[in-house]
């Protein structure tokens, strides 16, 4: 008898270790703010939906959602920085794909493992767009790509950084096309996409919710869509693959938690959001911005990034991209 109570009792103690929060504490989130760390510096498409998302979630939850940007070492700062944070779902990560799926693949010694993140859901995919700076003298993908032949190592484009989506894009472009590109990496998409508006970088993939009212205004020339069919905002622009079958490249914002998060939690967060995003509110921004609702659970989730990371990991080692 005393044996099998002593085993009780560890078989308790061992519960409580792997849920160090408590079903009680579960069951009370959030009870205290909720910080959401962004990697990027305000202003572009990955900074305004966790804003907007987290202001529906303090009114549901009467508790304040504070963001937080952390740009830099290509998103990875605020990823370590989430990835070394109490696993009490109070701070969470909102994040483009780079930390998740292609950080992994760079030959960089990480201080975090990108698939140890508790996922939640996928808040938006956007298909990516190629613009040029307007006075660039190209007007589509086939002229892009004369021009970028006969002036080998000359053309600029930006990424929001070393091993982003819009980086690998351009990597993959290179690759499919047979030309030789500068990479001009940037904290963040919207220092990227300014200096391609001034003049100073030639092109750059970007999400369509950021360069949709630059290109209906010409300050940018929009080449391609980078999605598997063509945009109904841009209806007239073709696709990449339509030059260059196959091509594809998203851009997608998901939040997830440090890991070992409880499932619970996670779970909660991904109803809440999931409901957040059917509101008329919510459907019209997403409209605005040309935006795919999110909402996916975490286990479809999971799977969803697992097939991210085999796709742009096949690039990253055709390119030989490391970090820098």
């Amino acid at each position: 008898m005393l044996r099998l109570t002593m085993a009780v009792c560890v078989g308790l103690l061992a519960a409580t270790a792997q849920s160090p929060f408590g079903a009680l504490a579960q069951e009370k989130y959030p009870d205290r703010p909720i910080k959401i760390i962004v990697p990027i510096p305000p202003g572009a498409t990955a900074d305004t939906l966790p804003r907007v998302i987290g202001d529906k979630l303090s009114k549901v939850w009467d508790q304040p959602v504070v963001i937080e940007n952390k740009p830099g070492a290509s998103n990875n700062l605020a990823a370590e920085f989430v990835a070394k944070a109490p696993a009490d779902g109070y701070t969470i990560f909102a994040t483009p794909p780079g930390p998740l799926v292609t950080a992994g693949s760079m030959g960089t010694a990480l201080r975090f493992d990108p698939q140890a993140f508790t996922p939640i859901t996928i808040m938006a995919t956007l298909p990516n767009t190629l613009v040029v700076r307007a006075d660039l003298p190209v007007s589509n993908l086939k002229e892009l790509v004369a021009y970028a032949k006969a002036n080998p190592g000359k053309l600029t484009y930006a990424s929001a950084g070393n091993g982003s989506t819009p980086h690998l894009a351009g990597a993959a472009l290179q690759i499919t096309a047979g030309v030789l590109l500068v990479h001009v990496p940037y904290k963040g998409l919207a220092p990227a996409l300014t200096d391609v508006l001034a003049g100073h970088i030639d092109m750059l993939f970007d999400n369509i919710g950021n360069t949709l009212p630059h290109i209906k205004s010409g300050k940018v020339k929009g080449i391609a869509v980078a999605d598997q069919v063509r945009s109904p905002e841009l209806p007239d622009l073709p696709t990449v693959a339509e030059t260059y079958p196959g091509f594809y490249s998203t851009t997608w914002f998901a939040l997830v938690g440090p890991p070992n998060m409880p499932p619970a939690i996670a779970n909660k967060m991904q109803a809440e959001v999931a409901r957040i995003l059917k509101t008329p509110d919510l459907v019209n921004l997403y409209k605005q911005l040309a935006a795919n609702p999110g909402g996916n659970t975490p286990e479809e989730m999971k799977a969803f990034l697992g097939d991210e990371r085999q796709r742009w990991d096949k690039v990253i080692k055709t390119a030989g991209i490391k970090e820098e």
